[in-house]
């Protein structure tokens, strides 16, 4: 197995110092800063976009430590296994005086009740949820706002995307805990009834969690052993999905190596997978993020991969990061949108140079649109062929029931 190490590591620690260039730090000329916000992150094993958006808010605004506004809290990589932790690390942010706000991404599980003990204390700290994996209805009720990919409308695109790319087998790769959120689960049932309705054969195969005992580079392993067994016995006209940030490479990797299909990242964005699992240098595209998609389109076409691949071409999950702290503090500035949704979409295109579409979340249980819960959406962009022009199809009333 090739060694999976992270040519995007490179990648976008370049990136976060590109975009914040232009940026005027907030720190001051030998003072403190006025306030504090806070990102908590995973490590550049689970969540590279993410960690590197935080590092561009601290390029852009000054470390705490510094006398500048950002304090960075990292968790750790087995998060599931240690909510105490995750916890505690999110509440202890708001021992600081000068906390204003606080945005946690990926807002693992755990982080609503971060976010209920931090309201026990304080009333004057933003909270804001990036991915958010708590229960829809709980976060939304314990943070100020949140913001999440649209599960929902890929729950159907993906498998029409899948279809025009003339897959005849989908399979849908991920483990217990993902399972067991309402948004993934949601899309799964949306996946395996559009399956049914574009004669796609649907596969579950449950893989190791990443989190769990065996660990990234054991889940990793995991996966790439079993790649190829699962190929040969669907055939190189199946498409390979994960729900997993970390295991995304091996699939990538092996896709390309025995001819098979990929339709895109679980996390809306160009710089996870893709540079590991096709062995692309991206060092001198960083920051570029038309120029990031070219070498990797260029790479997939290489290896004959075109029509059979695509890519998000902006990182949905770094803006996470950079976006909402932007957000919250121009929020506490008093410059931001009234408007929050148009507020979110502004701070995203900004730093993607591109349009978001975005819409409220509505709950699967209770069909109520939660109005503090934004859900974001990108058309994908196929290897050799361009943006697969799927967003303007209506999405058949009856998947608005599926749960």
């Amino acid at each position: 197995m090739k060694k999976l190490t992270k040519i995007i590591a490179l990648t976008l620690a370049m990136l976060f110092i590109i975009t914040s260039a232009s940026c005027r730090s907030d720190a001051g000329d030998g003072e403190g800063a006025a306030y504090h916000i806070g990102i908590v992150t995973l490590s550049t094993a689970q969540a590279e976009d993410e960690l590197r958006g935080a590092e561009a808010c601290i390029t852009a605004f000054g470390n705490v430590q510094d006398g500048g506004m950002i304090q960075h809290v990292v968790m750790p990589d087995n998060f599931s296994s240690e909510q105490e932790t995750v916890i505690s690390s999110i509440v202890g942010l708001s021992d600081d005086p000068l906390m204003k706000a606080i945005i946690v991404n990926p807002a693992v599980q755990g982080t609503a009740a971060a976010f209920q003990r931090i309201r026990e204390l304080r009333d004057d700290i933003i909270l804001i949820a990036g991915q958010p994996q708590d229960d829809p209805l709980l976060i939304s009720s314990a943070a100020d706002f949140c913001v999440d990919s649209d599960n929902f409308v890929r729950g159907y695109y993906d498998i029409l995307r899948a279809s025009n790319m003339g897959a005849k087998t989908f399979v849908h790769m991920s483990f217990p805990r993902h399972m067991g959120m309402q948004p993934l689960a949601r899309r799964k049932a949306m996946f395996e009834e559009a399956c049914k309705d574009f004669g796609i054969e649907f596969v579950d195969v449950t893989v190791p969690d990443p989190s769990g005992e065996i660990g990234i580079p054991g889940a990793q392993q995991s996966v790439y052993d079993m790649m190829p067994q699962l190929i040969d016995q669907y055939g190189v006209d199946s498409v390979y999905f994960t729900t997993n940030t970390a295991l995304h490479d091996p699939i990538i990797e092996r896709v390309a190596e025995y001819g098979a299909m990929f339709v895109v990242t679980d996390d809306v964005s160009p710089l996870v997978g893709y540079p590991t699992g096709l062995g692309v240098d991206l060092s001198a595209e960083a920051g570029d993020w038309d120029a990031i998609i070219a070498k990797i389109e260029e790479a997939a076409i290489e290896q004959g991969l075109s029509g059979r691949m695509g890519a998000f071409k902006y990182s949905l999950i770094y803006c996470h990061s950079e976006g909402l702290v932007r957000l919250a503090k121009d929020i506490i500035d008093g410059t931001a949108n009234e408007d929050r949704m148009q507020a979110v979409t502004d701070a995203y295109g900004d730093i993607t140079n591109s349009e978001w579409k975005a819409l409220l979340y509505e709950d699967a249980n209770t069909g109520e649109e939660l109005q503090n819960f934004y859900t974001l959406a990108q058309d994908v962009y196929i290897f050799g062929e361009g943006l697969s022009g799927v967003m303007d199809v209506e999405i058949p009333e009856k998947y608005y029931s599926i749960k």
